[in-house]
């Protein structure tokens, strides 16, 4: 999920059906997000004829790879359609359960499919959108791409897999995507391992024609790779990240939130003091129940296969609609647009962290 939502007015997850094209060019599965005046934000439905084409593909010997894209010019995908979940928890219907469920085995399907799958990350690629990609074999971000797991904004937790993919990045880099919720760039997102290939956005266009006329040679993920070596690069130099890393990799390695915060204020680590205090200043305003909740998280999936952490997501989902920020977080920011969010609790260091640790009983070996 994500702190962005799909066009003012659209309330409904329903999708219809051209909100999901697919279209079979070149032995070549071509699945675009078509919502794009919702940033292409995901509905329970798109999720679902997205898994019905995958799932035939799957079977289908014509079908060698599959390519995922966004329509319009500024979102691969910017996540789900939080309003609708929250009016669903109002109203007691189940959509806000079941759209995880299925929106989770999607992701897992992308994981694990058989066949190389090509995500171009053009525009903003937000919670939900990054679980549809970071299950891709090969992910192209261009100039315009904006990566982040900005749930903590809104009193959530970076789920669709951000429990699995974002503690594997290099250092504490994930843990401080996770609980921070800033927006990467291409070469930041090249550097931490959550894209592939850089493109120049106006350069997608010819890519597309370069598929059509793609002969197929090797292995179909061989034949992929061969073709973005031609017109596509994987590293870019200067990445901000490279940069505060040392400082990012000491203060979101300490044991806790209320900590990080402290030590961000008066510890200056390698040139990095103004940043320092710009990231204690955000992290002040997220909920501090939900980073609290994500540090743990993340450290917990760290050590947890992919399947195990989307069991773990889907624990903590169970509860949260009850016991988490979640609804206060939609309300103050898309229901009432105060933009002053009542936490609970309203600082970190009220945070209990036995409260935290509450969320996580239960997860064992006999719920998954």
């Amino acid at each position: 999920m994500t702190a962005q939502v799909s066009s003012p007015g659209t309330e409904s997850m329903d999708a219809t059906p051209n909100e999901v094209l697919a279209e079979v060019r070149n032995h070549i599965g071509h699945l675009t997000l078509n919502r794009p005046a919702g940033l292409n934000a995901i509905t329970l439905d798109m999720v679902r004829q997205l898994q019905r084409h995958l799932d035939a593909w799957a079977q289908d010997s014509n079908v060698r790879a599959v390519v995922l894209r966004g329509a319009g010019e500024k979102a691969f995908c910017a996540g789900g359609d939080i309003r609708s979940l929250y009016d669903s928890f109002k109203s007691g219907d189940t959509l806000h359960e079941v759209f995880f469920v299925e929106e989770y085995a999607l992701d897992l399907t992308l994981h694990h499919y058989r066949k190389p799958v090509l995500a171009l990350m053009d525009g903003f690629v937000l919670g939900g959108g990054m679980g549809l990609v970071q299950g891709a074999d090969l992910r192209v971000v261009t100039e315009k791409s904006r990566l982040a797991m900005p749930e903590v904004g809104i009193g959530y937790f970076p789920d669709v897999g951000g429990s699995y993919f974002l503690p594997r990045i290099p250092g504490e880099l994930g843990i401080y995507l996770g609980v921070s919720g800033v927006q990467v760039r291409a070469a930041d997102a090249l550097y931490c391992g959550l894209a592939d290939w850089y493109l120049e956005s106006e350069k997608l266009s010819a890519l597309d024609a370069k598929l059509d006329q793609l002969e197929w040679r090797d292995t179909p993920l061989k034949d992929l790779q061969g073709l973005l070596a031609t017109v596509a690069v994987q590293q870019l130099p200067d990445a901000p990240l490279a940069t505060l890393r040392p400082a990012i990799d000491h203060f979101f390695a300490l044991p806790d939130m209320p900590s990080i915060v402290e030590q961000l204020r008066e510890v200056t680590v390698a040139d990095s003091h103004e940043w320092a205090i710009t990231t204690a200043d955000l992290l002040e305003s997220r909920s501090p129940l939900a980073m609290g909740v994500t540090l743990e998280m993340l450290r917990r999936g760290r050590y947890l296969n992919l399947e195990d952490c989307f069991a773990l997501e889907l624990h903590l989902d169970r509860q949260w609609f009850e016991r988490g920020d979640l609804i206060e977080g939609v309300r103050a920011l898309l229901i009432d647009k105060d933009k002053t969010p009542r936490w609970n609790p309203p600082t970190l260091q009220a945070l209990d962290a036995e409260h935290v640790a509450s969320f996580f009983t239960g997860f064992d070996q006999s719920e998954r």
